[in-house]
């Protein structure tokens, strides 16, 4: 047989109760706590993130005020030279053009830093300070709604329980009820069986007393039988009336049992996500998105801002040219560069002679003496087109030393977890003490043969010049005979190319010139 049921007793259910909803609030208490501790940390790193800013903008305001002083002090040269001295239209060289753009843009950059201070200072902290503000006043009220919530829903908690012991209450006495009706019942049962037994005990008598008799005991028998019935009438109606306010307590406590799981469900999968989203985080999200994306808007116009002077930098480097400025620096100083005037002959004591006389007795010298020139010249011509080929290939040694791209330094900025594989990076770059030595050495060796060399064949250029001018003189002066014979022989007095100051014939023309004959 199976072991009866065990019901547990109203004081289990009620420690039970008791415990589960003591659990529900302390829940309730850590989260206000939780939401106390978010609070403090919000105010705490809004305080961070101010504090930050604006250290970070005296710092921008330092390094805006040292760059200044940079430029000052090298800008302050500048004007003091000799080039500043003419106009503002007058070129610059390429070299002292990237100089001025590198000084502007280190001003520029100050100004830059100097406007991104101010930012900081008077628009991103004050949008941190409005939005810690804010969220300390939300969160006050957000609690307050919190705790409303939690209150109502500990309200619903306390009804069930009332609900319940009403419950238990009624349905005790349901089954107090429900006992002693089967006891009333019992007892009837027992009194009519009671009166069979005594009516089939009776011996048999006179008709007489028989009669008598019989009527007493039915009185009797009826008068306890009707004491029993109406007993068990009130007993049915006292159950009755308890159990129909037993089945209305439990129908009353299952659907405050409903309503409450209800409740407990709707607060915490709704009403405290609804908290946290549109009351504690109403707007903070928002407003710190605005004041980091005004961060974000600095920043990046202040690298726009460094880009297109950098730009303008590369581009002035771009056009970093010799020929150019060469040009340039002969028109300014056209005055310097400018060739003199030609040596007139100065006639002396009345001799207006002013050409070469190629009579005789001084004519066979003028021959011998251009014969010897041809000679001289053609060996100047061989020993110089040998040391121009040995100074040409000299230049074009340092020419490939001093245009090496070595100039990319986009390694060092690779970061990485190890610092290590940083430094090392670093320490391969060009400024690496062993590389440098060695390139320098050798550029200074290559330098100095090469000025060796372009001082020979500028002697010698010298010497050919003056021998070659010479040599177109002479035959001028010949009579035709002579410089028939000159012909035959085929000297080739202008094998030498042109005249040197042909090279600059042009430069000559329009710049020099004009400037000569208006003096």
């Amino acid at each position: 047989m199976t072991s009866p049921a065990k019901f547990k007793k109203d004081k289990e259910i009620i420690a039970e109760y008791d415990t589960q909803v003591k659990e529900i609030r302390a829940q309730l208490t850590e989260q206000m706590k939780c939401l106390d501790q978010q609070c403090e940390l919000r105010v705490q790193l809004l305080q961070d993130l101010q504090d930050f800013f604006r250290k970070k903008a005296e710092i921008e305001m330092d390094y805006s005020r040292n760059l200044e002083k940079l430029a000052e002090r090298f800008l302050a040269k500048t004007r003091s030279t000799k080039d500043q001295q003419f106009k503002k239209d007058q070129n610059v060289l390429s070299p002292v053009n990237c100089w001025n753009l590198l000084l502007n843009q280190v001003k520029r950059e100050s100004r830059d830093h100097t406007t991104l201070s101010d930012i900081y200072l008077n628009n991103i902290i004050p949008r941190f300070v409005q939005v810690s503000e804010d969220s300390g006043r939300l969160f006050k009220k957000s609690k307050e709604v919190g705790q409303q919530l939690q209150d109502d829903l500990m309200k619903v908690l306390n009804e069930l329980y009332s609900v319940m012991k009403t419950y238990h209450m009624y349905n005790a006495d349901s089954i107090s009820a429900q006992s002693k009706l089967k006891e009333a019942e019992k007892q009837e049962e027992k009194q009519i069986g009671k009166s069979v037994k005594q009516e089939d005990r009776q011996a048999p008598r006179s008709p007489d007393s028989t009669s008598n008799v019989r009527i007493e005991e039915k009185h009797v028998r009826r008068s306890s039988v009707k004491k029993i019935e109406k007993m068990k009438e009130k007993r049915q109606a006292k159950y009755t009336e308890n159990k129909l306010k037993a089945i209305k307590a439990r129908n009353e406590y299952l659907l405050a049992l409903e309503a409450t799981n209800a409740s407990v469900f709707k607060y915490y999968i709704h009403d405290l996500s609804d908290l946290i989203d549109q009351c504690c985080d109403l707007g903070y999200h928002a407003s710190l998105n605005r004041a980091l994306r005004t961060f974000l808007s600095a920043e990046l116009n202040l690298e726009q801002s460094k880009h297109e002077g950098l730009d303008a930098i590369e581009n002035a480097v771009e056009n970093l040219d010799a020929t150019s400025d060469k040009q340039r620096l002969m028109e300014m100083y056209n005055n310097v560069f400018c060739p003199p005037m030609k040596f007139e002959f100065q006639p002396h004591m009345g001799d207006m002679a002013s050409q070469l006389c190629a009579q005789q007795p001084v004519q066979s010298e003028l021959v011998q003496r251009c014969q010897q020139l041809q000679s001289r010249l053609s060996t100047l011509k061989i020993e110089n087109e040998e040391v121009k080929k040995t100074m040409e290939a000299t230049l074009q040694t340092i020419q490939d030393i001093v245009t090496v791209e070595d100039f990319d330094v986009s390694d060092c900025f690779q970061y990485s977890n190890s610092m290590e594989s940083v430094k090392s990076t670093v320490s391969e770059t060009f400024m690496s003490k062993p590389s440098i030595a060695k390139r320098r050495a050798n550029q200074q060796e290559t330098e100095q043969f090469y000025f060796t060399v372009r001082g020979s064949v500028a002697v010698k250029g010298q010497f050919q010049a003056l021998q070659h001018t010479r040599a177109i003189q002479i035959p001028g002066s010949l009579s035709g005979i002579f410089r028939a014979v000159f012909e035959y022989l085929d000297w080739d007095l202008g094998m030498f190319g042109d005249h040197p100051y042909t090279s600059r014939h042009r430069y000559l023309q329009v710049v020099c010139l004009p400037r000569i004959f208006s003096s």
